[in-house]
């Protein structure tokens, strides 16, 4: 089998890891993400991950609840690194060699974020974990996974989430919604499709970088994608 991407870029959710839960970690979840990135690993796909913090604390929703805007993303940022950590336990714990590059310097738990030794890294083999958001207030984990991508001259943008694909409207309010197996970037703003939030995919869209959304619920669906499938939906120029 003969995977469509040399080297990808996996979008995850902090909310994803919380399973059925609204907070925290489930071990079980964590787990299956893991094993469904070991099999993509072994068919040679080198892979760098953003994963988000919103299992923990959501920036934009603490910020509207009258927390300081900055001071929240800061504490979403730390909280991406939490989940990082999580998933470098579970991804070692089946055999792979993982590394976190953290936006953030925190010496202890983290390397530091460097685009060319992050790129040594997946040249090596190893997973690598983006975590700290970009660093900076006022970005989401969507925008750094876009900035991530283009750093590492990634091929695609694999945005893992609880729907499997983008839909023509809410497939759980419109029972008559379609899904879209593809879709360009004029398509997704014209029909006003929320596929990223609006940094993120502006610039995806400028620097001609597909973006593939898809259930990391469903089992085997990350592995699918990679290999070309119809799975999911294709975002592109």
């Amino acid at each position: 089998m003969k995977p469509a991407f040399r080297r990808i870029l996996l979008k995850l959710s902090g909310e994803a890891l919380a399973g059925e839960g609204s907070f925290g970690i489930s071990p079980t979840v964590i787990r299956e993400i893991a094993e469904e990135i070991k099999e993509v690993h072994a068919l040679g796909v080198e892979i760098g991950i953003v994963i988000g913090g919103g299992n923990v604390i959501r920036g934009v929703s603490a910020a509207s609840e009258g927390m300081d805007r900055a001071s929240a993303d800061y504490m979403g940022m730390l909280a991406s690194i939490i989940n990082g950590l999580a998933l470098q336990d579970a991804l070692e714990k089946i055999g792979l060699t993982t590394r976190v590059l953290s936006a953030l310097e925190i010496p202890a738990v983290a390397e530091l974020y460097i685009r060319r030794r992050a790129m040594r890294h997946m040249e090596k083999g190893r997973v690598v974990i983006f975590a700290g958001g970009t660093g900076n207030p006022y970005f989401s984990t969507d925008t750094a996974a876009a900035l991530r991508a283009a750093e590492i001259h990634a091929e695609v943008v694999l945005k893992a989430t609880k729907v499997d694909g983008v839909y023509s409207a809410d497939p759980k309010k419109d029972p008559a919604a379609t899904r879209y197996a593809n879709i360009s970037f004029d398509e997704a703003i014209a029909k006003n499709l929320q596929v990223m939030d609006a940094t993120a995919f502006a610039l995806c869209r400028d620097q001609k970088l597909p973006i593939k959304v898809f259930s990391i619920f469903k089992s085997g669906a990350l592995k699918r994608v990679v290999l070309g499938e119809d799975e999911g939906t294709l975002v592109h120029v």
